[in-house]
Formats: structure tokens, sequence, C-alpha cells
């Protein structure tokens, strides 16, 4: 099928300066390009047909001339050809018009850790920015890959890092001459087990169903074949999903204004773009349309219907084709053992917002699982290839159910009075009957000798414990809460930790909090750690303690602190973390000698990299968390001066849909508690966007909100910088030391 609307047409009037590379500080102007080693893609300004707006953009050269594939202001066109870009000597892109006004630029975490940068178009149609004098092409400053249009191209990833916090999504163009963010978003969903999603809008519109191995669920025409490879990656770093080209043939996947997408595949005989393949959009596609455990067959009429042993939750609706309630069991489930899993095959798999996995779980072992859980209801294979592998527990209602041949099997629980002449997964229960009481039978032989053995270790133990008295509950308590996350932790003993730090000595404290004192240690291995002790006099208990252990282990990103392990011993509750050689942010920013050390790009690395941190906990992260802390006491440095927030004794986990939460007991520090929060006690995420609000003017300025005075003005530093502000005065607020070194 040709499409020859996908060649957008741009007019670009341009020379060529014949370079795929520009250097630091070396401007392009309107009019001038830089064009990949192998001609294939090609970097300037167009404008769209029927435009007049400027954009900085990639686009084909020597193939389908013309047809954009990445945008960079896509929000803040140019209105003539004054614009001009260039690589900052930091390493950040800047797109400036009518002289230096910068109206785009590029952000990094790393610009303080690169001397020499240089941007380059690639041949995979990737522009990035590059230390020259770095061999590895893979560890770039910043990389236009990282930031997706409406385009995905080969090697592109579509996803999720958990590590960087960077999220990427193809997001639709708002008319075909106005590249400007449009209404449809395709994106990667991590709550539960990965799955993709469109949205128009705020509102979800298609779910393409989880990867099975080989193609998403709800697209069982996508199969393996000899033009590209497709990989679905999960794994602790980063979810995404990507194409690879095994041929040379030239593809894209777009993401159309008007939400339709599809694979585009470059005829040379029609010199126009063809589909290869595309997403189905059917009555069926819209998501959730027959409601929860309703399915929709786009071959019947109607389309929506319950299955077996289910019924329309309010059939007054059903009557007027109004399938939104969705179903209902006929009998209800109550956990109890006459309940079994009905097999249903060719559907395509529920909505895994809310689901468990495991990638190593045998089928049995995935049943076992479910049976345990009563708000488990149901459980499929995860992976279709190689006979089948991995665990998928649904949980609450099955949404989004639609009839797809080739799909995988799906088990759901059931009341076994419902079974009636339905077909039932239990193959091999006589079997399994038999096993079970084999293994009864030794169970009960053994059990007589481990209850004998068990009996005299416990006098032995009694008497070996005795005089610790309630000491000894309190430690197996702590153990058992910590190893029920099975978090994989390092657990230290106290002689280890003792040893590491000098026996805790003086000389070895690197400050102290409302946590209790923290050590340097060094490990028998050489590595350098923190030790955070909890002080007999703290505030602070085990709650605060177990909490930061749960919190921490689960989260990975480069700008939160690396918790590496714990130590329990009789009183003593103790938290190992990497070592940050540059301390905490307070130490430089409110120490005149240390703040003139602070020069504004490491300020804004410091800015960004608290920020991205933060997007993370709240949004990118599979446990949305809620710090209730944020200072710049605990946002503590590396020896490269990347921040890395740390301190989540009183942080608290949200449930995917929660939004806000109220409490009794306002926790945190005067000064950068938000004001809903210290006198209703309601917090959610807009709480810590506060504290990091306040921690930016004081980044800015170089002083403590609580402390600030001036005089004949009672305004602490938020009262002032909001003076500052309504009078057109912003720049007064600037540290004097940041003069030298900031861009105004």
């Amino acid at each position: 099928m040709v499409c020859s609307v996908i060649s957008r047409s741009t007019r670009v009037r341009a020379s060529s300066v014949a370079v795929d590379s520009i250097a630091a500080n070396q401007v392009i102007r309107d009019g001038e390009t830089i064009v990949s080693a192998g001609e294939l893609y090609e970097m300037g300004f167009f404008s769209p047909a029927n435009s007049d707006n400027r954009y900085l953009g990639i686009w084909f050269k020597k193939i389908a001339t013309g047809t954009v594939v990445w945008v960079a202001n896509r929000e803040f066109p140019l209105s003539n050809r004054s614009g001009t870009f260039k690589v900052s000597s930091q390493g950040l892109l800047l797109l400036s018009c009518c002289g230096d006004t910068v109206i785009w630029s590029s952000t990094s975490s790393k610009l303080v850790r690169y001397i020499n940068p240089v941007a380059q178009l690639l041949d995979t149609g990737n522009f990035v920015v590059k230390d020259v004098n770095r061999t590895d092409d893979t560890n770039f400053i910043w990389q236009s890959f990282d930031y997706p249009g409406d385009t995905l191209l080969p090697g592109m990833k579509l996803g999720k890092d958990f590590v960087t916090g960077t999220n990427r999504n193809l997001t639709s163009w708002k008319s075909p001459d106005d590249p400007s963010l449009g209404q449809y978003v395709d994106y990667v969903d991590t709550n539960g087990y990965p799955q993709m999603f469109m949205r128009q809008g705020l509102d979800v519109r298609i779910r393409f169903g989880p990867w099975n191995g080989i193609r998403f669920s709800g697209l069982p025409n996508e199969m393996p074949n000899p033009i590209y490879s497709v990989e679905f990656v999960v794994n602790q770093r980063e979810v995404y999903y990507k194409f690879e080209l095994t041929s040379s043939v030239v593809q894209m996947l777009r993401l159309k204004w008007d939400g339709s997408i599809a694979m585009f595949h470059w005829s040379n005989r029609s010199q126009d773009w063809i589909i290869f393949a595309k997403g189905l959009m059917d009555m069926c596609s819209g998501y959730g349309l027959c409601g929860p455990y309703g399915t929709c067959n786009i071959n019947k009429y109607p389309s929506c219907s319950c299955m077996e042993g289910f019924e329309p939750k309010r059939p007054a609706e059903w009557k007027i084709v109004d399938w939104s309630s969705g179903c209902q069991l006929k009998s209800h489930l109550d956990c109890s053992n006459g309940e079994v899993f009905r097999k249903i095959r060719g559907m395509k798999f529920p909505d895994t917002q809310h689901s468990w996995y495991n990638l190593s779980m045998t089928l049995g072992e995935c049943e076992i699982a479910c049976r345990k859980i009563c708000s488990c209801t149901a459980y499929a294979k995860l992976d279709i290839r190689r006979g089948g592998s991995g665990c998928l527990l649904w949980f609450g209602e099955l949404m989004d159910l639609k009839v797809c041949e080739e799909s995988q099997d799906l088990y759901i629980r059931m009341p076994a009075s419902l079974l009636t002449g339905l077909t039932v997964s239990q193959s091999g229960i006589n079997r399994k009957i038999r096993i079970l009481t084999i293994v009864l039978s030794i169970f009960f032989v053994l059990l007589g000798s481990f209850i004998a053995t068990y009996t005299c270790g416990m006098k032995k133990r009694r008497s070996h414990m005795k005089g610790r008295g309630r000491r000894v509950h309190t430690i197996d308590k702590h153990y058992s809460g910590i190893e029920k996350e099975d978090l994989q932790l390092n657990f230290f003993n106290l002689p280890q930790i003792a040893k590491a730090t000098n026996n805790f000595s003086i000389n070895n404290k690197l400050g102290e909090g409302g946590f209790g004192p923290v050590y340097k240690g060094v490990l028998e291995s050489g590595q350098e750690i923190a030790v955070k002790q909890l002080s007999k006099t703290s505030e602070q208990g085990y709650d605060e303690f177990y909490n930061e252990v749960v919190c921490v282990a689960r989260l990975q990103h480069r700008n939160l602190v690396k918790l590496l392990g714990y130590c329990m011993d009789g009183d003593e509750r103790i938290l190992i973390y990497e070592y940050m050689p540059n301390k905490s942010l307070d130490l430089y920013l409110f120490d005149e000698t240390r703040s003139s050390m602070l020069e504004w790009p490491q300020r804004f690395c410091i800015i960004d990299g608290i920020a991205r941190g933060l997007l993370y906990l709240h949004q990118d992260s599979r446990f949305r968390i809620i710090h209730r802390d944020l200072k710049a006491g605990n946002i503590l440095l590396d020896h490269d001066m990347n921040p890395k927030i740390s301190d989540f004794g009183l942080a608290r986990e949200f449930g995917g849909d929660q939004i806000t939460a109220k409490t009794k007991k306002v926790v945190g520090t005067y000064g950068y508690i938000s004001p809903e929060y210290a006198v209703h006690g309601r917090f959610s995420v807009k709480s810590d966007v506060f504290s990091f609000g306040v921690l930016v003017l004081e980044i800015v300025s170089g002083k403590k909100n609580r402390e600030f005075s001036r005089e004949n003005v009672n305004d602490n530093l938020l009262g002032h910088a909001w003076r500052l502000y309504t009078e057109d005065r912003c720049l007064e607020l600037m540290s004097p030391s940041l003069l030298n070194s900031c861009i105004l």
C-alpha cells in the first residue's frame, strides 16, 4: 500500500558545510547543513509545507528527500532565517535567534566531565554530542535518540532508563505542517509488567498488550520477518522496545498526527513510502471498550460479550449497548480450595498495570503462586519461546480483553461450581494427586525426626540466649521483616563495620543528622563506605531504618545514593552506603569560602541531577516515592560533583493510582515543607516539588531559606525571591560569586 502523504515536503535552502560534525563554538547558520558520512541524513533548518516557521531538524538526504525524522525546537519555532546553532564548550547544544537569544538547548548531567565536545550526525540518524578525546562511541554526552519525536528509527529505543531517568516516547505532530506536540503519545508503561500504550491527551486509546517474547499479545500478525528484527528488553536498569534492520532496506516507524501508527518501507521502484506493517485499528482496539472481564470480538455483533461463567454487571446498560461496566462472575470467589483455573485461548492478554511477573518460574510454579494469593485472578506464561517460561500474575479485575488468533493460554480463577460444561485447565490432575500422596507420606516420616531435632536444638538455643531476654525476639523480628522483601542486600556483621571505621573513631566521623552519626569506613577489599549509625537518642527508630532499607534498595538511579547493605546486632541499626567524597551540598552553598568554588555550570548540573532523581522517584520508578525531606543537607556529591538524593527514612510509597495522602504527624525540615503539608498534613509529589523549588533558590542565591534576613524586610528567602520577581529584579537574587561564570 503506497502512502505518499508520509513524505512531508519541506523547504530547505541549504549549502552543506560538507562535514558530519561541528566543533565546540562552531556556528551553523540558517542555510547551512551538516551531512552524515554516508549521506543518508542531513541536518539544518527547514520549513514545513504551508508554513514560514523555521525549525532545526534531521531529514533523509540520499533517499526520500525531505522526509523529516527529528525536530529540535518543536515548541519554539523561529519566525525568520536568523537562527544559528552551536555546541558550547561544556557540551550543550544551543539554538539561538536574533543574536544571542537562546530559544532551545539540550540538557546533560555529564557536562563537568567533558572538556572537548564535538557534535556529529551519524549514519543512523542519531545526532550526538561526545568528547573528541574519548574512543567510546556509546557514552555520549547527549544524543537525539534519547528524545524521539514522531519517528522511531532503527536502533532507537522506546521506553524508560531507570538509571538515568530518561523516558523515550513517540509524540505525534499537531498537524501535517506543524511539528509542535500533537494529541497522540505512544509509550511503554512500566506499572506492573511493561506493555505498550497509545494515549490521546490524558486518555488511553489503545493498548498493544504485553510482550510475549516474539510480539505484543494484541498484535498476532506481527511475526518475525527477513526485513527487521524486534527486541523488547525488561531488566532492572531499563525497559525498551526497538527494531534493527536485517537487510539493506530503509524503514521507520511513525506515529502520525491523526493517531495512526505504521512501519514504513522505502520503495526505490515507486520512489515512495509503502506501509509494511501497521498497528491494527478497529472497534475492538479501543481501550477497555467492554469493561472488566468483558471480551471484544470484531467478528461478532454485538462486539462485547461475557465469557462463560460470567454475566453482565449491569444488564440494563448492556441492553442499550453501554458495555463499560463490564462483567462479573456468577458466583463470587472466596479463596477456598474449591477454586480452579479455566484455560482461555485466543485472547489478547489483559491490562498488566496491576500485575506481577517473574522471568524464571515455570507454569506449574506460576499456578502455585497464584493459588496462594486470594487477590490473584489469573496467570499465564510470560514468554512463549522455546516451549514457554516465566510467570505473569494478574490482580483484581481483568481489563481490555480482546479475541485474537494465535494468542497464548490465559488461566482465569473461577469457583469450581461454575465449571459444569466448561473447559478447565486441570491437565494431569490425577497425576498430581498421586504425586502429592507420595510426597505427603515422605513428609510425615521426615516431620517426626525434624521435630525431635528441633526440640533438642531449641533447648540448646534457650540456654545460649539466656539473659538476653527480649532482645533476641527483636533481632529475629527485624531480620524476618527485611528478608520478606527479598531485597538482595549485603548483610554486614558488627565486627566488620567496627573494623572498617576504626571502632567508630571520632576521626572517621563525617557528620551527624536526625538519624545519627555518619562515619567513613574502608572495607577489607579497599572499598570506601559511609556508615550511618542509628543514635540511641534519635527520635527516629526501627520504622525509619526499615523504611530507608526498603526504599533505597529497590531504587536504582545515578542521582540517588546507593545503599550497599545493612547491619543489625542487638540494639545496633546501621546502614552502609557508597562513600561520597565531596559530602553534602549544604557544606558548599552556605560557606563563603566553598561557595565561591561552585561556579554556575556546576550548580546547573546539580539542579538538573536533583530534578532527574526526583522525576525518577515520582514517575519513572516502579514504586512512586515521596521523599518528604528534600533539602541541601540530603543532597550528596560524588567525586565529580554529581548530586545524589539521600536519607529516605521519612519517605512514603504511593500506589499507582494514589495522588495524595494525609498524616497527623508532619515530618521533614521546616523551611522546605510545603504550606498544605505543614498546615493540613496533606502531602503528595507536589510536596517534594515545593522543597525542590526552595532548594533551587538556595543554589542560585547561596543563602539558606530559614536563616535569610534582609535589612528592614521580614521576608524569608522565598518572600524575597517573590518580591524581586514582582519588581522585575530577578537577577538580584543570584549569588555574587556567579557573576563571572553565568550567562545572564
